[in-house]
């Protein structure tokens, strides 16, 4: 094959590169020309590891010599990246202030050390009018600073991994700094959280939380008031995936 009179190559000039020589010869133009203009130790994203090799902390590339990193600082993934660093820095820059400076700052991590569990009282109560089955929760804090309030929340058997999970019962927790948070194993039914049915206080005198709840009773079985009245023979219609879903309408 005759390499010399191919298209495109000039007479005495030898055969074309081929695409990984153009590539190669691209890449030491490249390196040459980033050592005549770049001081490497003063590249922010210039790292070397404990290996040997050295790291590009900007796009997270690794390379075997100072002339690899090099041209890849010149290349389009690198220069994509400077741009688009440089346009988030303008921005938070052009929206930084007072308030944002404050925000912005990193949030430290107390570490508190426990003292113990509090106290606790659990009555168990009875609406005489509803007939509703309640809890009343009284927990003593009485080391809390007067900045602090205890906080409560409900938490399903499936978020802990103490005990193996139950769907009938979930559990409510009691937090307060600097004591451990205590959590009570209750049944698992919708709690009426109708005002005058579920509220909670906290006497700062006395460093006393107190909480109370009721269940939402169930409701009643349609054929126990309905068809069993009229005579008819039939099982009952509560649904078993909730029974607290109203009955059927005759």
């Amino acid at each position: 094959m005759d390499f010399q009179n191919r298209a495109g190559s000039k007479p005495g000039a030898g055969a074309l590169m081929s695409h990984s020589e153009s590539n190669v010869a691209r890449r030491e133009r490249l390196r040459k020309l980033a050592l005549e203009t770049i001081d490497i130790e003063s590249d922010p994203y210039f790292m070397r590891n404990h290996l040997g090799s050295y790291e590009c902390k900007l796009c997270l590339t690794l390379h075997n010599n100072e002339g690899s990193y090099l041209s890849h600082t010149q290349g389009k993934k690198h220069q994509a990246n400077l741009a688009r660093r440089a346009a988030l820095d303008a921005k938070e820059n052009d929206s930084s202030g007072p308030a944002r400076a404050t925000a912005a700052a990193p949030r430290v991590k107390k570490n508190v050390v426990k003292i113990g569990r509090p106290g606790y009282k659990v009555t168990k109560i009875r609406d005489p009018g509803s007939r509703q089955f309640g809890l009343l929760f009284e927990v003593t804090y009485p080391e809390v600073t007067d900045e602090t309030k205890p906080r409560h929340r409900f938490m399903s058997a499936y978020e802990q991994h103490v005990e193996p999970p139950n769907r009938q019962y979930q559990y409510l927790l009691f937090a307060a700094e600097p004591y451990e948070t205590v959590a009570f194993k209750v049944q698992s039914r919708e709690v009426d959280m109708r005002p005058g049915k579920f509220w909670s206080h906290w006497d700062m005198d006395t460093r006393k939380f107190t909480l109370q709840f009721f269940f939402r009773n169930p409701t009643r079985s349609y054929a126990a008031t309905g068809a069993n009245a009229a005579g008819a023979v039939g099982h009952s219609h509560i649904n078993p995936l909730n029974p607290y879903l109203a009955p059927p309408q005759a």
